[in-house]
This record gives structure tokens, sequence and C-alpha cells, in this order.
């Protein structure tokens, strides 16, 4: 089972706002992407690619005014929880993870074996100028993150029957947007819990950059960018 990181998730209390931000704090203008429906939210992504991480990007998301709330469930990344929606209602704020995973299913009882229900996978596909892109994500039917963010989503790229899952991925249908990744640090009360979590998966932090601590809850990611060295941090939401 080969796992990394897929991309990193900013939330915005609306996209309009998250693009304001995007363009103020990093230097960019991250272009529309095609959202898939069935959350009732919609995105901007944009790669953050290096030789360390080849997959990495950044997705601003917010929930779309304009379209249905799911019909079971919570959205995903806890996106109705109302604190969290009360600690971007002023600024786009960092709040988790993903990780691309080989074999979703695989990973998924990885995490049973140490007591983390990640949730069920949920297919979904998007229109791209290069071809539909299809994956399975988890998401827990409360929506939750876990651990305040720093446990990642899993996601599998492709259809569940392709020989070749990252043929097509956002890497390929991105360009390149002048912002790259340096560092991400985790730190977490329970590090010990998601150090357990993050060897079950096959997750090798030292790599890249990566690093896990045990403190208060914070994801801190360091882009390079137009306009220097910014830092993210989700503050423990």
């Amino acid at each position: 089972m080969k796992t990394q990181i897929d991309h990193l998730v900013v939330l915005a209390q609306s996209l309009e706002q998250g693009v304001q931000w995007c363009e103020a704090t990093l230097g960019i203008t991250p272009a529309p992407s095609g959202d898939p429906a069935q959350y009732g939210t919609h995105n901007r992504l944009f790669k953050i690619a290096t030789p360390a991480h080849p997959f990495a990007y950044l997705e601003i998301i917010a929930i779309d005014p304009q379209a249905k709330a799911p019909a079971q469930g919570k959205r995903w990344f806890d996106m109705d929880d109302a604190a969290l929606q009360a600690a971007v209602a002023t600024e786009p704020r960092l709040v988790h993870w993903v990780a691309n995973t080989d074999d979703l299913q695989a990973a998924r009882v990885a995490l049973k074996s140490q007591g983390v229900e990640r949730g069920p996978a949920v297919h979904a596909k998007r229109h791209t100028r290069k071809g539909v892109l299809h994956w399975q994500i988890t998401v827990r039917e409360d929506g939750q993150r876990l651990f305040n963010g720093a446990l990642p989503s899993l996601i599998q790229w492709g259809r569940p029957d392709d020989a070749e899952p990252m043929r097509l991925h956002p890497r390929n249908t991105l360009p390149r947007s002048g912002v790259s990744f340096q560092r991400l640090v985790i730190s977490h009360p329970s590090a010990d819990k998601l150090a357990a979590a993050y060897a079950a998966l096959g997750l090798e932090l030292e790599l890249g950059g990566v690093a896990l601590e045990t403190g208060p809850a914070n994801i801190t990611l360091e882009l390079r960018t137009p306009k220097g060295i910014v830092t993210l941090q989700s503050l423990g939401i």
C-alpha cells in the first residue's frame, strides 16, 4: 500500500472570499476547477507539487449557496460544524489534508486496526479539459475530520477497477501556479495515536519536509509563493 500527501484543504466562508484571500496572501488567482455536486460545495485548486510531493495541490473550498445540502449525512471536512464556520467567518483557514493511496479499502482496514473509523468510500467525478477525473474518498456520515483535521481523509484516484489509478490526477490537469510546498508540521496532543495511524497507512512523514510533534493541535503548512515564504496554520480548529 502506497500512501502520500495528495492535497491540503483551506476552508472559506464563501468561494469569493477564498479567491480574494488567495490573491492577497499567496499572490496568485486560482482558476475554476469544476466541482463534484454531491456535497453542495464548490472549490478552486492550484498545484503546489515538488519532487518530494509530486501530487500535491491546494484546495480552497466553500459551501455553495446555490447547491442543495447533501441528502444524507453531513458535508465533508466538518463544513457543517458551527465552530468551524465561525472560525473562517473573517478569513479562510487551513483545516485539513488528504492522503492518496493505491488501495483505499486496505487503508480503511489499517485505520480500523488502530481503532479509527475513517468512513466509507464515496465515489465522485468531475470533468476537466483533459478528461473525466474519477475518485473515491472517505467521508464519515457525521462529516468529521478527526484529530482536529490532522488525520488525513483518504482518496484513491481512478475508477474502482482502474488498472492505472494515477493515470489522470489533478496534477495532470492543473498548470504550474508559482506556489510550491516547502514544509508541513503537524502538532497534536495525541501525536502517539496519530503516529500509529500514519504508520498503519504507510505514510513516511519524515521524508520531504513533513514532521509530527506532540503539542497543541495545529497544522502548519509552509509555502514558497510569489510573495515569498508564507505560513498557513489551522490553529487547532
